[in-house]
């Protein structure tokens, strides 16, 4: 058996994966998504979502694809920002207030929630080292996240991010100020600012 064409281009696309859905909506049934599985033409990569059998597996880019309302964050977002040199043990992710997160939890993510109007404020899109595109918190957004939750996290992480920050020259220092006064860390930002600066 043999990948459908118009499977095979979403495939090729979406860097080689596909959920359900995509199949779904282009008439392939999860039955037969079930049968080119079992003949060697998909893996499962994940529940409900399929990649050709040489791809290598994205974890970060395949457990977006399943949970759109996952924005990577804190060391996650550090690390894809090249902020850090520490690869993630578990991905970190924000979701926002009233999202069931057990299951995120059960599957080793570590989870931040926040106010639904404040959930999406400041996204990027970033590439994984795999070449896929992910969903995350940009730099300025990432920077406060961290000192939001300083206490949750490793302090010289938040401190070396914050030093490699301060030394890019891609930062935007009116746009980190007005998210460190919406996130309410202004007062702390200025703290680490004034010995950065």
């Amino acid at each position: 058996m043999s990948v459908p064409e118009a499977l095979r281009s979403i495939l090729t696309k979406n860097g080689g994966a596909v959920t359900t859905a995509q199949a779904n909506e282009i008439g392939i049934s999860n039955e037969r998504l079930r049968l080119l599985v079992k003949s060697g033409d998909l893996e499962r990569a994940a529940f409900g979502v399929y990649i050709f059998p040489d791809e290598l597996i994205d974890k970060m880019y395949t457990a977006q694809l399943r949970r759109s309302k996952i924005i990577y964050s804190h060391e996650t977002s550090l690390f894809l920002h090249d902020l850090t040199d520490r690869d993630p043990v578990r991905y970190t992710v924000t979701v926002p207030t009233g999202y069931n997160a057990a299951r995120l939890r059960e599957e080793g993510f570590t989870v931040f929630t926040i106010a639904r109007e404040l959930h999406e404020v400041g996204v990027a899109k970033l590439t994984t080292m795999f070449g896929h595109t992910v969903i995350a918190y940009g730099l300025e957004r990432t920077i406060c996240d961290c000192l939001r939750s300083r206490n949750q996290m490793d302090i010289s992480t938040v401190t070396d991010a914050i030093k490699r920050y301060a030394g890019r020259k891609d930062k935007n220092l009116n746009t980190l100020m007005k998210m460190a006064e919406t996130f309410g860390v202004a007062k702390s930002l200025r703290s680490y600012m004034d010995v950065l600066l």
